[in-house]
């Protein structure tokens, strides 16, 4: 047996005692200068493991490991695929390269230090493992393309979206489909010019042909006034879009909206409807003064009032009147040389206007509107021919609404000739009179208040006494009549007596004759109220000779 010298530890012993030689380890030892070929062998097992395959930690039997890597490229592949349009967030895929690199190093390092399986060639492996690299390269090549056609795909579908949104509103009115168009033409114009090289950027001009056919539906379709609007904001394109991407669409709506704002101004100037197309005329001498059209504005304008001015002859001259009107507010608001003619024209339509509604008026036993309006007559156009008989006519119809039957005919227009009579009018009463009269002639007279007269505490005293106080010198007026059935309105002013009445009478007055007539006021009644009186008929005073 042999010696064993301190500190010697002693071996082990087959059965018979005697010393056996050592098992060889069963791994390699973790000190001193690795084993012949562990370089390549880590060289080969980190490149296999880049691959994200886990192939380096197969071939040295780290199956565990293996599968740490398995896990993150599968879950790595579950988020990215498939490809997104706006491709994988930057953290994750830091991530994983983090992953794949920590794989390799940790493939490489047991690597050095452990043989490969014994089917595996170190140098093939090394080739393999760069072989295999180019997995993840073509893979994010592969990738970019999917993302690009994503995101080709993306813009097509935001294309086919502003394509349905144009077909949606072309089945309505521009005042509803408005906002539909104008999202549509921003989906055109971000296509076109955020993404130009795209093929969704390629289609747009030819969409931007169509959107315009769209819009200018109505013109096509000659509903004038309905195309304005979306004319004008098809006008408005080259402010909202590239120039490069409308092709020839700048312009071409002028001619349409040109058109289509003379054709409904001039139908709404002619019509029967509230609107008299003066926004639409103004416009378009504003916005295309030198065309064709423009020209045209001041001749239809001019025609449409002499066309009104010819219908006051008709049933209902105050209804044309009122048209008048508009059209001289529509005149005024026109810009251009010829308004000052049109201005005058339109002015003395109105004048003729008012003149032909207030007898009409008169005529259909409106007298109370028929007094009001030739009054204002005769006070604006003081000048006028026609001022002197729309007085009477006023005169007439004050005392028709009190006297139906002094509205049964017009007041002649000019004075009557022929003998005229005399009629003297004495006022016996506290309070001045005015004295309205119409038939061969119409006019008034105002008599002043008596200011020695009192009221009558009757009729019949009123009717006996009046007029007939010696030594009184009564207010008188004279009036020089034509003979001929006449009809008076007797108006008293408050003066020294409140509520008295007015007092309305008719009488004739025959050649030959002269006439008085005395007013007075009777004491109140039981009522209240003062009334006036007059003889129903004038008193003849002396035959003329």
């Amino acid at each position: 047996m042999p010696e064993t010298g301190p500190g010697a530890w002693p071996g082990p012993r087959d059965a018979a005692g005697d010393e056996r030689p050592p098992l060889p380890p069963s791994r390699p030892p973790t000190a001193g200068p690795p084993p012949p070929g562990a370089p390549l062998r880590a060289v080969a097992a980190g490149l296999l493991s880049l691959s994200g395959l886990g192939l380096g930690h197969v071939l040295v039997r780290r199956w565990g490991r293996a599968a740490v890597s398995w896990a993150a490229t599968a879950a790595f592949l579950l988020v990215v695929l498939p490809a997104d349009p706006d491709g994988v967030p930057t953290l994750l895929v830091a991530a994983y390269v983090l992953v794949l690199v920590l794989a390799g190093a940790d493939a490489a390092r047991i690597a050095l230090r452990t043989e490969f399986a014994g089917w595996a060639r170190p140098v093939v492996a090394a080739v393999v493992g760069l072989a295999l690299l180019a997995v993840p390269v073509a893979a994010t090549s592969a990738y970019g393309s999917a993302r690009d056609e994503a995101r080709e795909q993306e813009l097509l579908d935001r294309l086919e979206e502003g394509d349905e949104l144009v077909t949606k509103a072309s089945k309505n009115a521009f005042a509803l489909s408005g906002p539909d168009y104008r999202s549509a033409l921003t989906i055109y114009r971000e296509l076109g010019e955020d993404h130009p090289g795209s093929r969704a950027a390629a289609l747009v001009p030819e969409r931007l042909q169509a959107y315009y056919t769209a819009v200018s539906t109505p013109y096509r379709a000659k509903n004038y006034c309905t195309a304005i609007d979306p004319l004008t904001f098809l006008r408005t394109l080259p402010e909202r879009v590239d120039r490069k991407l409308l092709g020839d669409l700048p312009g071409r709506a002028d001619a349409p909206l040109t058109e289509s704002l003379y054709a409904c101004g001039v139908s709404r100037l002619n019509g029967s409807g509230t609107e008299s197309g003066g926004r639409e005329l103004t416009a378009l001498l504003r916005t295309f003064p030198d065309s064709a059209q423009a020209g045209q504005v001041a001749p239809a304008v001019s025609a449409k009032i002499r066309q009104q001015v010819a219908d006051l002859r008709g049933e209902d001259p105050c209804a044309v009147t009122d048209g008048l009107r508009r059209t001289g507010t529509l005149v005024a608001g026109l810009p251009g040389t010829s308004t000052p003619a049109l201005s005058a024209q339109a002015a003395a339509g109105v004048r003729d206007g008012v003149y032909a509604c207030g007898v009409d008026e008169f005529e259909d036993g409106e007298f109370g509107e028929a007094r009001q309006t030739l009054t204002d007559f005769a006070e604006t156009y003081g000048s006028d021919g026609r001022r002197r008989h729309a007085e009477d006519i006023a005169v007439a119809a004050e005392i028709a609404e009190v006297r139906p039957a002094a509205g049964e005919r017009l007041p002649p227009a000019g004075g009557a000739g022929g003998t005229r009579m005399e009629l003297v009018i004495s006022n016996d009463a506290p309070n001045g009179v005015e004295v309205l009269y119409t038939g061969p002639v119409t006019g008034t007279v105002k008599l002043k208040p008596c200011g020695s007269c009192g009221r009558y505490s009757s009729e019949a005293t009123g009717a006996a006494r009046a007029c007939r106080a010696g030594g009184t010198s009564y207010p008188k007026a004279r009036l020089r009549l034509p003979a001929g059935e006449y009809h008076f309105l007797y108006k008293h002013d408050t003066g020294a007596s409140t509520g008295v009445d007015s007092y309305a009478s008719g009488s004739k007055v025959k050649p030959g004759y002269s006439y008085t007539s005395c007013t007075y006021v009777v004491e109140r009644d039981k009522y209240g109220l003062d009334l006036p009186s007059l003889p129903d008929l004038l008193k003849p005073a002396s035959l003329l000779r």
